[in-house]
């Protein structure tokens, strides 16, 4: 779970300072993305970061929320149903040495869904954490399922 919470914190950016390189047709702009990325993280120890919520993703909290983005695998295989959700395609993602950073989100669905390399929708619960950021995602859609 630390691989991928420091994963997650990569693709947040936590103040890096990447140049995009990607194809800016290919990134998905939407509000609800504009809420995610709203999202600050304070250092604490060298150890331990939090994120920190403001009012604007507080309010869409353990409520149903909708993004659309590209699958972040996160295990191998075809069908997935925990992954990342980015707002960039993989083969454009900083981690994989292509391009900058892109925001992203866990996804936990009831059911899994075949990779693809196309945007896919989905539908869950926003769940915010308050651990430390480097032992636990700190936005997730829990419950989800594609719409």
């Amino acid at each position: 779970m630390k691989k991928l919470s420091i994963l997650f914190l990569l693709f947040v950016g936590l103040g890096f300072t990447a140049k995009a390189q990607h194809d800016p047709s290919d990134q998905i702009m939407s509000a609800n993305w504009d809420v995610i990325g709203s999202v600050d993280f304070k250092t604490v120890k060298e150890n331990e970061m939090y994120a920190i919520f403001g009012n604007e993703i507080k309010k869409h909290a353990n409520k149903s929320f909708e993004l659309e983005g590209y699958i972040v695998p996160i295990k191998d295989g075809m069908k997935q149903s925990k992954f990342m959700l980015s707002t960039l395609p993989i083969n454009q993602c900083f981690y994989c040495g292509k391009n900058g950073v892109p925001i992203m989100v866990m996804v936990e669905l009831a059911e899994p869904i075949k990779f693809t390399y196309q945007t896919v929708k989905i539908k869950g619960t926003l769940k915010l954490s308050t651990a430390n950021s480097l032992d636990a995602p700190p936005i997730s859609l829990v419950a989800g399922k594609a719409i």
